[in-house]
């Protein structure tokens, strides 16, 4: 019988007992309205913080691998584009050609693209990649695929007016965020050869299903087939 394997939540609430706090868990609804301070140390130094805090007890909130962080996201909203990007209205303030709405859905003016069109032919920042398979640039995050909904670490809270916070997570995550992070620095470099060899990737895992496809059934077909067999003909008596 396999043995059970602890969750790196079950581990750091057996270690929070250990000394002699106890753990709460929790759910995070609303992170706007929190007054959170995030703690830089590790898990060690978090708890003798908590201590020196006078605390008895600690928030724990499991965190789970979710599917939506296997596509790449600039964290951009779009109030934080159209302030990057200003407002280069062609209206004069009274837009009345839809280019400020353009922006305002994270897109460029009509007239910035055309102007960026002449002068260099494409033109992508990383925030227009925004949704795409990071695992088209690396291939290795999609082993992570099958742990989508297991716990990959914990967020610890001291209660308190001003919540001194600390996130914990697996080794694994560690390790899948790592390539996560260099997947998206490639975007970041580079946001046009990124899409190019985000394009050839799928182009390519695209016929190799098909050829999969047409391999399948053709053993299929070759399965169904029956052999008939060859009996010599009756001597006539």
């Amino acid at each position: 019988m396999a043995k059970n394997i602890k969750s790196i939540s079950d581990e750091v609430c057996d270690y929070l007992k250990k000394q002699k706090l106890l753990p709460i868990p929790v759910q995070t609804l609303n992170e706007e309205v929190e007054a959170t301070r995030y703690f830089g140390g590790d898990l060690k130094e978090f708890i003798a913080a908590a201590k020196t805090l006078g605390a008895k007890s600690i928030f724990v909130e499991t965190l789970y691998l979710e599917d939506d962080e296997f596509f790449y996201d600039s964290g951009m909203d779009d109030e934080e584009y159209l302030e990057t990007y200003g407002n280069d209205c062609c209206c004069g303030g009274d837009c009345k050609c839809g280019c400020c709405e353009d922006k305002k859905a994270g897109k460029k003016s009509k007239k910035a693209k055309e102007e960026d069109a002449e002068e260099d032919g494409v033109w992508l920042e990383p925030e227009d990649l925004d949704g795409l398979d990071l695992t088209l640039l690396k291939p290795e995050i999609a082993k992570y695929m099958d742990r989508v909904g297991e716990s990959c670490g914990v967020r610890l809270t001291v209660p308190g007016v001003d919540h001194l916070e600390v996130e914990i997570f697996a080794d694994w995550y560690d390790e899948f965020a790592e390539l996560v992070d260099e997947a998206s620095e490639i975007i970041e470099d580079d946001p046009v050869a990124a899409l190019e060899d985000m394009q050839a990737a799928f182009e390519a895992a695209e016929k190799e299903a098909e050829e999969a496809e047409k391999a399948a059934k053709a053993a299929d077909k070759a399965k169904g087939t029956k052999k008939i067999a060859a009996h010599p003909p009756k001597k006539s008596k």
